[in-house]
């Protein structure tokens, strides 16, 4: 298998995407992650642009990694200015890495237009630059930024620039797809120039803006590139970068490269949702091989054909990226997809039971009432149960009151009150919260806690609302899908009325009684 290094810079382009704003403390809880999957390199960040950036590479330097090298990231020097005075140059030797990348412009536009000064002058500050981070004993690799863009307009340009940065001592050029409209063919071609004019390494560095820059960095994989750089989930400024969590597995399980130690690849699901968690961002349940629904099937003829040959609709194992095969429960689902699910509660069940016969008469029907469950099997599962007879409820609800308030004052405007009975003793608590269901669910939680403290390890992390009958206008039903999570698993959990706090309750009480329920079966 041929070695494609992993460059991940997540922690610097991918910080750069919209409502992403990463601690220190968060970035070295990634740094953690990525080195236990094995990545290469891990772009931490520019030294010389703030002091978040200054302090994470101080606190770094105590943390001992035991696979990825940690990169400090930075710009040339500044026009007319001589290296030891630039500012940025300083600041990415104070973060003390053995390897530091440089950006530097390829493109004529560019260099005239925006940073405005003379294309040897620009030549000048890349040479200078790496000869000076090479004379101190640093390992550089030159991002050669629009470089595309540059050899499409210029192209005896763009490769001198590359060339002088190859023979200035960088160890690598990165190519640069900056704006992200490159197609793959020309990758390729462009690429196989470059290797035959340098001497140093080639990797490739994509954006996203075409919906390409996966294809774009395997392209240049495939023409001879050693290196790829992305983001974990594709995060990053405009349209993103390119996604590493989709890129790894291609070259990896499809096309016999090898990018991280074949022993962590079954991480790479658990790092990226870990990695979503904490960028505070929902990881697209269609993200290729690491969603939780690519490995998901639906229609009847189509999960039929898996538990066949599982071959017939799925590129590889699942279990080989550490995601699972979910066969989804709705009215187009077969009789034996049911069973599957039936089977893990009741092994004894056949496909012509009576009680099959009765779950999926009962499927039918509460979809025909607006539940969805291909995305709510931790409700579908507690449904079997009731109809088994298998379910025993944790609590029992008495009452509960919602009280609104306009405007909120630190992020409160709802109260809830709420009065459970749990075996022979009652219990009423009562809770505040930004919105109702937030109030409710924090009541509910006071009240279980004191028989049940396994529900404080919960957070609900996504809650969404979809209107069913929007012709019905504010009489219209609602659908109501929770997502729950303990750090170590998350379930989705479904309620739909007319009144959106009852299908709030319905979708809470579901994921509270399927976690109890779980944890009573270990």
């Amino acid at each position: 298998m041929k070695k494609v290094v992993i460059y991940d810079s997540t922690l610097r382009d991918g910080a750069q995407g919209r409502n992403i704003s990463y601690t220190v403390s968060d970035k070295i809880k990634i740094v953690k992650k990525l080195d236990l999957l094995g990545v290469d390199f891990i772009e931490a960040g520019n030294p010389g642009s703030n002091p978040k950036d200054h302090e994470f590479f101080e606190q770094i330097k105590n943390v001992k990694l035991q696979t990825s090298k940690i990169v400090a990231f930075g710009s040339t020097r500044r026009p007319d200015t001589d290296v030891k005075d630039d500012h940025n140059m300083q600041a990415i030797l104070a973060a003390d890495t053995e390897y530091v990348t440089i950006f530097g412009k390829t493109w004529d536009f560019q260099i005239t237009n925006i940073i405005k000064t003379t294309l040897d002058e620009n030549i000048g500050m890349i040479k200078d630059s790496i000869e000076y981070l090479v004379s101190l004993g640093k390992k550089v690799i030159f991002d050669a930024e629009h470089f595309f863009d540059g050899y499409k307009n210029n192209k005896e340009y763009a490769m001198k620039t590359v060339i002088e940065a190859c023979h200035s001592g960088a160890v690598e050029v990165c190519l640069c797809d900056t704006k992200g409209g490159s197609f793959p063919d020309e990758i390729e071609r462009m690429t196989k120039e470059v290797l035959s004019r340098v001497k140093c390494a080639v990797g490739i560095h994509c954006h996203d803006d075409n919906g390409m820059g996966v294809a774009l960095s395997i392209a240049a994989v495939l023409a001879g590139a050693t290196s790829v750089q992305g983001t974990f989930n594709g995060i990053g400024e405009r349209c993103g970068n390119a996604n590493l969590t989709t890129i790894i597995p291609n070259l990896q399980l499809l096309k016999d490269y090898s990018c991280i130690p074949s022993e962590n690849l079954s991480n790479l699901y658990d790092t990226a949702h870990y990695i979503s968690e904490v960028s505070n961002l929902a990881l697209p349940y269609q993200a290729p091989f690491v969603g939780i629904s690519s490995f998901s099937h639906k229609a009847g003829m189509h999960s039929d054909a898996v538990r066949k040959d599982t071959s017939s609709y799925e590129l590889f194992d699942p279990g080989l990226v550490g995601n699972e095969r979910k066969i989804l429960m709705s009215e187009v689902a077969g009789r034996s997809a049911v069973l599957k699910l039936i089977n893990k509660i009741d092994p004894s069940i056949e496909k012509n039971d009576d009680k099959t016969k009765e779950i999926m008469k009962k499927l039918k029907d509460m979809e025909f009432e607006g539940y969805q469950y291909e995305t709510a099997e931790a409700s579908f599962e507690l449904l079997i149960r009731k109809i088994l007879g298998m379910y025993k409820p944790s609590f029992e609800l008495i009452e509960f009151k919602v009280t609104v308030n306009e405007p909120s004052v630190n992020n409160v405007n709802s109260y809830a009150m709420i009065k459970i009975k749990v075996i022979d003793q009652y219990e009423i608590t009562a809770a505040e919260g930004d919105g109702p269901v937030d109030a409710l669910d924090g009541a509910l939680r006071k009240a279980l806690g004191k028989f049940y403290p396994v529900i404080n390890d919960i957070k609900l992390t996504d809650y969404k609302v979809r209107v069913l009958d929007s012709e019905n206008a504010t009489a219209a039903k609602v659908r109501v899908l929770i997502e729950s999570s303990d750090k170590k698993s998350s379930w989705n959990t479904i309620g739909v009325s007319a009144d959106i706090i009852e299908a709030s309750w319905l979708a809470l009480i579901d994921s509270i009684e399927y976690y109890i329920c779980q944890k009573g079966k270990e």
